[in-house]
């Protein structure tokens, strides 16, 4: 396959960004057909992608003859149905996380999925393809800091982000969903197992409207691994120094740490406020790359008719976990992932 046509569900403030990407810098993809029902949207599409089919209607996109593919990265509440309706359709499906808010959503589709073999079929779980990231899973798959035991991991917002978060905590699902989904994958992917309970607490400590939607603005989750392992899982909306994303691995014989300091670059400024880093402001600053690795890895795989690594399995775990931290959260209590 020389070119891989591809339509994308979404283009939104992540979507433009994969748009982007698989129009001017993902190798052997062509953005055919683009669909929003955000007719602003579908102008920047066709005037600056120049993506020549432009759709209000996923379902009029997907009758589409020629696609090879479809990015899926409407809002959260729409990915199952879309992701389903895509495979329908007979093309790959890569769809951005989390795959659905709630378990029984998750296993439709991935039964749907698994009467498709021919099928691509995979959820976004961007910081695997984080050089960072990557490097520090080979070194543990290596053996050099032992077996790891311990994760710690966390997703840290600018603050100025949280008032345009609130009007999308009902359709992402809130915080767990939102945001620790992907240290959820990333506890799973260098431990090797599932986790078994957690006990999540926090609150609307700054913006008290998340309270009103039933969420938060800091939560911290502890917890206990199938196979004996420990994680700590923290996520916050209200930090001012920028994105912070961080994560360490604790092993039996040392640990490393991804993400910190959350630098914008290697220079340090000496002056009036002392010496100091400036850090980088937004998620997708700091995983610009992975995102670009990821999309075209996808499109590699379709080529190349490689397996992706990551399974709609991985995401549906994740989605169990992150159910469970909810619950945990609104309940008060341990609660059981399964």
């Amino acid at each position: 396959m020389d070119k891989v046509k591809v339509g994308i569900i979404g283009l939104g403030r992540l979507g433009r960004r994969y748009a982007e990407n698989l129009q001017f810098k993902v190798q052997h993809a062509e953005l055919v057909a683009a669909c929003s029902l955000n007719s602003d949207e579908l102008d920047y599409a066709k005037n600056v992608l120049q993506v020549p089919h432009v759709y209000a209607s996923h379902e009029d996109m997907l009758s589409r003859t020629d696609l090879d593919a479809v990015y899926i990265i409407s809002s959260t509440d729409k990915h199952a149905e879309h992701f389903i309706a895509a495979l329908d359709a007979g093309v790959h499906v890569f769809c951005e996380k989390p795959l659905a808010l709630n378990v029984e959503a998750c296993e439709r589709v991935e039964a749907h999925s698994m009467q498709r073999p021919d099928q691509f079929a995979v959820v976004g779980f961007v910081r695997r393809f984080d050089p960072s990231y990557a490097h520090a899973k080979k070194k543990v798959d290596e053996g050099a800091i032992g077996t790891p035991f311990f994760v710690k991991s966390q997703t840290v917002d600018m603050d100025e982000q949280a008032p345009f978060q609130l009007d999308f905590v009902k359709s992402s699902g809130g915080m767990f969903h939102d945001f620790n989904v992907h240290d959820i994958d990333l506890v799973r992917w260098f431990t090797g197992s599932n986790i078994e309970t957690v006990y999540s607490i926090g609150g609307a400590y700054r913006h008290k409207a998340f309270a009103e939607l039933n969420d938060a603005d800091n939560v911290l989750t502890t917890c206990a691994l199938e196979n004996g392992g420990m994680a700590s899982i923290h996520a916050s909306r209200t930090a001012f120094h920028g994105h912070d994303t961080f994560t360490e691995v604790v092993g039996t014989e040392g640990s490393l740490r991804i993400g910190r300091p959350a630098a914008l670059n290697r220079v340090e400024i000496s002056d009036q406020y002392g010496v100091r880093q400036e850090c980088v402001r937004t998620f997708y600053e700091r995983f610009e790359e992975g995102f670009l690795l990821q999309t075209q890895d996808f499109v590699d795989c379709i080529v190349e008719g490689r397996k992706p690594e990551l399974t709609l399995r991985d995401a549906t775990e994740a989605t169990r976990t992150a159910t469970a931290m909810t619950r945990s959260f609104r309940e008060k209590n341990t609660v059981m992932c399964r």
